[in-house]
């Protein structure tokens, strides 16, 4: 038998285009080499499964730093609104929370995710699990199907490739499909970790004394070896035993990787700002109000009130001020360093967690030679691309998944098309 269109991997990008590819009544056919479909999904959003994000296309492909815009085609096909109605139509109630985050009202992952499979098989897509796919088989330069790692041949007029990237491989996605892709002709850009924790060898880090402090609402900036400003992110974020973790620190976590491999320096510079409300001279006349408020108690004890009581000790040794002193001994010069330290503290990051540590994988598949119209490849006749193994990364918050179902209804739409015209001229 000749499959229309064979789908290897069974995540969110690859159930998504079975569903486009069998709604046009191919004969699809989904592997994954696991015992359970969905696996990532079902742990994405905290185990809730956020589907997707309800900010306005230009604000979602901005949520998109890596390559984004290569998703304009894809969400003319099918967009983070064509997502909200696909999964209300099939009777799971979703609710918009925070920046935009849509979650089932149920808050349960296992709700998307089975819902999700069921309709796959509704429309009559084979699946078969536990069934690793050895390589991806070309001919003259067109796909003809795939053989697995049992030896079995399977033939196709088109291959999908969803096969994710390399991060949280316990949910399968060990990179397997980099290496079709290279058969193929296909060059695949330096994978890195992306969204990932921060580390630091700084001391404060090192010896621990800050590990679990949360600092809400702070903001983080990214600086390169010149002293520029690379991005800012304002959120929650915590101190870890090895370095920074929290959204912002995986937001800010790509552009330390780039830059420590651009500057080719051991570590980045990262500034947190405690009060990004307020500037320096607010927090400056703040302060000093309150010690004059209690000027008879030592400076240590007054800031409790205004600053995390841990990183006290830390700022003021910093600053250059005795944990003892009081208000009428206050030297103004180190106060206003102080302040300045409230708003920049510094700490150097010397890299990141590993990418099998990281929530997403940034680097893959080479975009200039995919046909963002159709996520086919420009180089073999019938091999699609889709999801994570694409070079293509964006923040947490709905945004990867956004993109994965995106280019996964993209890649089957036009995978029926064409097995159709295939099939049509033979």
């Amino acid at each position: 038998m000749i499959y229309d269109v064979i789908i290897i991997g069974g995540g969110s990008a690859g159930l998504m285009a079975a569903v486009a590819a069998s709604s046009g009544g191919a004969r699809v056919l989904l592997l994954d080499k696991g015992e359970k479909l969905g696996r990532k999904l079902g742990i994405s959003g905290g185990g809730r499964c956020n589907v997707t994000n309800n900010k306005e296309q230009d604000e979602l492909i901005r949520h998109i730093p890596g390559n984004g815009r290569f998703l304009h085609s894809a969400f003319s096909h099918f967009n983070n609104q064509d997502i909200i109605a696909f999964f209300e139509d099939l009777g799971i109630a979703l609710k918009e929370e925070d920046n935009g985050r849509m979650f089932p009202v149920t808050d349960k992952a296992k709700t998307v995710v089975e819902t999700l499979v069921g309709q796959v098989r509704k429309q009559g897509v084979q699946i078969r699990t536990n069934s690793p796919v050895d390589r991806v088989l070309y001919r003259d330069g067109s796909v003809e199907g795939v053989r697995l790692k049992s030896g079995e041949l399977l033939h196709s007029r088109c291959v999908i490739v969803a096969s994710g990237g390399k991060s949280v491989p316990q949910t399968g996605s060990t990179g397997d499909g980099y290496a079709w892709a290279e058969d193929a002709g296909h060059t695949i850009t330096d994978l890195f970790p992306t969204e990932v924790p921060l580390t630091s060898s700084s001391a404060f880090i090192q010896s621990k004394e800050l590990q679990g402090l949360s600092l809400r609402e702070a903001a983080m900036t990214v600086w390169n070896a010149k002293g520029k400003k690379l991005i800012t992110h304002q959120g929650d974020m915590i101190f870890t035993h090895f370095g920074l973790s929290g959204p912002i620190s995986l937001r800010c976590s790509q552009f330390v990787v780039k830059e420590l491999v651009k500057s080719q320096a051991e570590s980045v510079l990262v500034t947190i700002d405690m009060f990004p409300d307020k500037n320096t001279e607010e927090i400056y006349e703040a302060t000093l109000a309150l010690t004059k408020a209690e000027s008879k108690k030592a400076i240590k004890n007054v800031l409790k009130s205004y600053v995390s009581e841990r990183i006290i000790p830390i700022l003021l040794k910093k600053a250059g001020l005795n944990e003892a002193t009081t208000h009428d001994n206050i030297p103004k010069q180190n106060w206003m360093e102080l302040c300045k330290l409230m708003k920049a503290f510094p700490v150097r990051v010397n890299g990141t967690l590993s990418i099998e540590e990281a929530f997403v994988t940034g680097g893959g598949v080479n975009l200039k030679e995919i046909d963002p119209k159709t996520m086919e490849s420009k180089l073999a006749g019938g091999l699609f691309f889709c999801g994570e193994v694409l070079d293509i990364h964006g923040y947490t918050g709905g945004y990867n998944i956004t993109a994965a179902f995106a280019t996964g209804y993209t890649a089957g739409k036009h995978a029926a098309m064409f097995a159709a015209d295939s099939a049509a001229e033979s």
